[in-house]
């Protein structure tokens, strides 16, 4: 219910208490689907936050928010330094209004995966947030509020469709109205049911609730209860985070694990196949044992010799090598079954010790999906990790890993990776390195003790910082460099943007 009609009505009546006289100091973004606002009134600075995802959109208000230095844009320039005059919630619609001095307004739209921020002047779009949604180009704010006929006649008339009528309610509502078997009353119990939520929605408490590892927000009593929209959708947008979080590496741990039993099962299928194959196979044996016992009827460069199977009770046919005596040949089978006896033990113990490793496995598995925190995916990963083999392990890195006369040369893979490089896999004098200006691969050249970084070596390590940017088709790329203890990471900064210090600038060809 976060973007519910009747919550955002709350929320956009506390907002306007807070945020009339401040100024628009700051609007930006840092990646495509997150528009942050900084309102200051000299005092102090409110944010607001949307989070526009196309699986999840919300409106929060962090009590603080560091921008990157680099890596976000400026947007609807034309607000910044205007004065909020209001805040307004548009009339039965799921959209809430900034109005800012000089007939400016920015909309926050919140319509599910349509969901948008739209600066208009006086009642015209001039420019949106999602340029995708081009239909949102040709909004009017004149064309936005929507009315609702709440009268009992019209109640009457239109009972074979009340979800329709009521569209303001939302699946949400009418779940906690059909709740009292809204269905079986009669129309003038329904009337009053239906009034009766209405006054209610006027002064709601927030309230929320989890099931099934998904958090919700509700108007209408739960487990946990707030008494301010803005303290209630705050809470739940923090816990809809963790929870999020929580559920991919679950999710991720999982596969992971369930990958490993069947790729171990399928290694019993082959090799019990095999096994049970080769315990059945005693011919080399029995083969060397009818050679000797009849040594007398093969002749020398004899091929091939067909002798009574004293265990089979049938003649039996044998290729012979005829370089080798007949004793000799009776050896090479003689050798070949005591290597196959070999051969089936190690299978046996081979498969065994799978059969432990999937017993293993499976507890992994079952102690994953009891997990109820990240807490407790930690200690399972932990332990995934200790027994991951060497070769896993460095495949799961988060970086490339180069040499170049004798020094490692790690590259961060992606956004969260180069984090994970620069502030848990590095030494506070590795040498780091980053195309400057632009989006990229955070790189590290590892310190050596008692050894300087030669001039070859900074020079190779930029030319893959400049390959793995935004710069790599250009023919020349500046790349900062300076010691990883110059390089530091501030709270609320999005994956892979840092604080970089004394810094130096090296010009480079960008080459892999």
């Amino acid at each position: 219910m976060h973007n519910n009609y009747y919550f955002l009505r709350h929320l956009s009546a506390e907002l306007n208490h807070q945020i009339v006289g401040f100024t628009l100091v700051s609007c930006f973004s840092q990646n495509k689907d997150e528009l942050v606002l900084e309102l200051n009134n000299e005092r102090k600075s409110i944010f607001i936050k949307a989070t526009l995802l196309p699986t999840f959109q919300c409106l929060s208000f962090p009590d603080l928010y560091h921008r990157a230095r680099k890596n976000s844009i400026n947007l609807f320039n034309d607000l910044v330094m205007t004065k909020v005059t209001g805040v307004r919630q548009f009339t039965n619609e799921r959209s809430l209004a900034l109005l800012f001095e000089n007939d400016n307004t920015l909309v926050f739209k919140m319509h599910g995966a349509q969901s948008n921020v739209i600066r208009c002047k006086g009642a015209v779009t001039q420019e949106i947030f999602r340029n995708n949604i081009k239909a949102d180009l040709d909004l009017r704010l004149d064309n936005l509020d929507r009315s609702i006929d709440w009268s009992y006649a019209n109640f009457m008339q239109h009972q074979a469709d009340l979800p329709g009528v009521y569209f303001t309610f939302g699946k949400a509502i009418w779940n906690y109205i059909n709740a009292q078997h809204f269905s079986d009353l009669d129309i003038p119990l329904k009337w009053k049911v239906l009034t009766e939520t209405l006054t209610y929605l006027e002064k709601p408490n927030y309230y929320l609730q989890e099931k099934e590892s998904v958090i919700s927000l509700s108007l209408f009593p739960s487990e946990e209860r707030f008494t301010r929209p803005i303290e209630a959708i705050n809470e739940f947008f923090k816990r809809r985070v963790t929870i999020t979080v929580f559920q991919k590496e679950k999710a991720s741990l999982l596969s992971y694990v369930q990958g490993k039993i069947k790729q171990s099962e399928s290694y019993q299928d082959k090799n019990r196949r095999k096994y049970i194959e080769l315990t059945r196979d005693t011919h080399y044996k029995q083969w060397a044992d009818l050679i000797m016992a009849n040594l007398h009827r093969i002749k020398p460069a004899q091929e091939i010799v067909e002798l009574e199977d004293f265990y089979n009770k049938q003649q039996t046919e044998i290729r012979l090598k005829k370089e080798l005596s007949p004793q000799k040949n009776a050896e090479v089978f003689y050798r070949k079954a005591k290597n196959q006896a070999i051969e089936v033990n190690t299978l046996k113990e081979a498969l065994d010790r799978k059969e432990m490793e999937i017993r293993e496995l499976q507890k992994w598995d079952e102690a994953i999906r009891i997990a109820r925190n990240i807490s407790d995916l930690e200690v399972v990963s932990a332990i995934l990790v200790k027994h991951k083999p060497a070769k896993e392990l460095k495949q799961s890195l988060p970086f490339h890993e180069f040499e170049f006369l004798g020094f490692k040369i790690w590259v961060g893979k992606n956004a969260t990776s180069n984090d994970t490089l620069t502030l848990k896999h590095s030494h506070k004098d590795d040498l780091w390195l980053h195309a400057k200006d632009v989006a990229g691969s955070h790189v590290l050249i590892k310190y050596q003790a008692g050894k300087p970084f030669p001039k070859d070596v900074i020079e190779r390590a930029a030319s893959l910082a400049a390959y793995y940017s935004k710069r790599k088709n250009e023919t020349l790329c500046p790349v900062a460099i300076t010691p990883r203890k110059y390089v530091r990471k501030r709270k609320g900064d999005p994956a892979g943007a840092v604080v970089v210090e004394r810094e130096k600038v090296m010009l480079v060809e960008p080459k892999r």
